[in-house]
C-alpha cells in the first residue's frame, strides 16, 4: 500500500467516524428521580411557592405594630403676602411671606388590650398553614408524577404487546396466503387475516402516540425538556396497610385547615378588641421658619388615649365577618376531614382489588397462551377455523393488556393511599 493510498483511506475512515450518528445509551430514570426533579423544576409548584413568601411578609407586617412609627414631613411655602394682625390701627406680620418647615413625629402604641398580639398570632398561624398547603400541593404533584411515570410504562407495555400481536398476525397472514395458494382455505380466511392485521397496526400507532404523549406530560411535571427520553425503571412498590384505619392527621392539607381554624379564633379576638381604646405615646419636633417669633423650633410629648366612638357600625361588621369566617373554617375542616377519610378508604379498596386483579390476569395470560396454541394447531391441521384462531390471538392480547392495566392501577392506588395518609 502506497503512502498516498494509506492517507486517503485514513481520511475516509475519519470522515465516516465523524459523520456517523453516535447512539448514546438512554439514561435510566427512576421514579425517585422524577419525584426529586418535580419538587425542584415543576413550574406550577414554583408559582405556589410565592404564596409562602407573601404570608411570611404578613407576619412582618403584624410584627411592625410592636415598633414605633417615625414620620418626617418637610417643605417650603411661598405666599403673596404674610399673614398680619391689626394692633392700634397698625398691622403687624405674624409670619414670613416665604418660609420653610419640617416636623419629626415619633408614635408608639403602648397598649391596645391584646389586639396586635392576636393579629400577630393569626399571621403566624396562616403562614404555617400556607407552608402546609404548599406541601399538600407538592404531594398532589407527586401523585401526578406517579400517574405519569406508570402511565408511560403502561403505554410502553401496551406498545410491546401490540408489536407482538402484529408479528403474530403477520405470520398468520403468511400462513393463510400459503394455504390459500394451495387451495386449502378460502379467500375469506385471507381477508380476515388482512383486516385483523390492519386493525392491530392502527392500535399500535395509537399506542405509540400514547407513549409520546405520556413523555410530554411527564417531562412537564418534572421540569424536563420536551425532547427528553429515558429508560424508565420498572419497580413494584409495596407499602404497609394504612395505620390507624382512616388516620389522616399527617396530611398537610388537614394540618393547614386546623391552623386556619386556630387563626380564625385570633381573628375574632382582634376584631372584638376593636371596641377597646388604645394607649399611645407621641413625640414631636416641629420647625417653622418665622422671623416674627422667638421660638421657631417646638418640642412636644403626648401620652394619650385613642377611642373610636362611631364609624358607621364598621367595627361591628368586621367582628361579624370574623365570626362568620371562623364558622366557615370549622365547617370546612369537618367537610375536608370526611373527604380525606373517604379518599383514603377508596384508595385502599382500589389497591386491594388491583392486587387481586394482578393475580387473576397472570393466570388468564397462561390460559390465553394455551388457548392460542391449541387453536393454531387445529387451524394448521385444518380442523379449526381462522375465526377461532384470530379470536384466540385477540384474547391473548387482551389478557396481556388487562395484566398491564392491573399493575398500573395497583401502583397508582398505592400512591393514592400514601397521599391520602400524608406520607407520599
Amino acid at each position: 500500500m502506497t503512502l498516498r493510498t494509506f492517507v486517503t483511506a485514513s481520511l475516509v475512515l475519519i470522515v465516516l467516524i465523524l459523520t456517523s450518528p453516535l447512539s448514546a445509551p438512554a439514561a435510566t430514570v427512576t421514579l425517585s428521580d422524577c419525584l426529586s426533579r418535580s419538587a425542584i423544576g415543576n413550574p406550577a409548584l414554583k408559582v405556589k411557592s410565592y404564596d409562602e413568601t407573601i404570608s411570611a411578609e404578613n407576619v412582618t407586617l403584624a410584627d411592625s405594630a410592636y415598633f414605633p412609627r417615625i414620620d418626617l414631613l418637610g417643605g417650603y411655602t411661598a405666599q403673596l403676602a404674610p399673614q398680619q394682625i391689626r394692633f392700634n390701627n397698625n398691622t403687624l406680620p405674624t409670619q414670613d411671606a416665604d418660609y420653610g418647615f419640617f416636623s419629626l413625629t415619633f408614635t408608639q402604641l403602648l397598649y391596645d388590650f391584646g389586639r396586635r398580639d392576636a393579629r400577630y398570632r393569626q399571621a403566624a398561624l396562616l403562614r404555617e398553614a400556607t407552608a402546609d398547603l404548599y406541601h399538600g400541593q407538592e404531594k398532589e404533584l407527586f401523585l401526578q408524577v406517579v400517574k405519569g411515570y406508570y402511565g408511560v410504562l403502561h403505554s410502553q407495555k401496551l406498545l410491546l404487546t401490540l408489536d407482538d400481536e402484529v408479528k403474530r398476525l403477520s405470520e398468520h397472514l403468511r400462513v393463510a396466503k400459503n394455504l390459500h395458494e394451495q387451495g386449502v382455505v378460502t379467500r375469506n380466511d385471507l381477508l380476515q387475516a388482512e383486516v385483523r392485521l390492519s386493525g392491530s397496526r392502527q392500535r399500535r400507532l395509537s399506542a405509540e402516540n400514547e407513549v409520546e404523549k405520556g413523555w410530554l406530560l411527564l417531562n412537564y411535571l418534572t421540569g424536563q425538556p420536551e425532547a427528553f427520553r429515558g429508560d424508565l425503571e420498572e419497580s413494584v412498590t409495596e407499602i404497609s396497610a394504612p395505620g390507624g384505619g382512616n388516620d389522616i392527621t399527617s396530611r398537610p392539607e388537614y394540618r393547614a385547615e386546623l391552623k386556619s381554624v386556630a387563626a380564625g379564633e385570633f381573628d375574632v379576638e382582634e376584631n372584638r378588641k376593636g371596641f377597646y381604646p388604645e394607649l399611645f405615646f407621641k413625640g414631636d419636633l416641629n420647625y417653622l421658619q418665622n422671623s416674627t417669633v422667638k421660638e421657631q423650633v417646638l418640642y412636644a410629648a403626648t401620652l394619650g388615649v385613642r377611642f373610636n366612638l362611631f364609624e358607621g357600625n364598621a367595627t361591628t361588621a368586621r367582628l361579624r365577618q370574623a365570626v362568620a369566617r371562623r364558622s366557615r373554617n370549622e365547617a370546612r375542616l369537618n367537610d375536608l376531614t370526611a373527604q380525606f377519610r373517604l379518599e383514603l378508604a377508596l384508595a385502599g379498596r382500589d389497591a386491594a382489588v388491583a392486587r387481586e386483579r394482578i393475580a387473576v390476569t397472570e393466570e388468564s395470560i397462561r390460559q390465553a397462551e394455551e388457548n392460542l396454541r391449541i387453536n393454531r394447531d387445529r387451524y394448521l391441521e385444518k380442523v379449526g377455523t381462522a375465526t377461532e384462531l384470530l379470536d384466540a390471538q385477540t384474547l391473548l392480547t387482551q389478557s396481556r393488556v388487562d395484566s398491564n392495566t392491573a399493575l398500573y392501577d395497583y401502583q397508582v392506588a398505592l400512591a393514592r393511599v400514601k397521599k391520602a395518609r400524608g406520607d407520599l
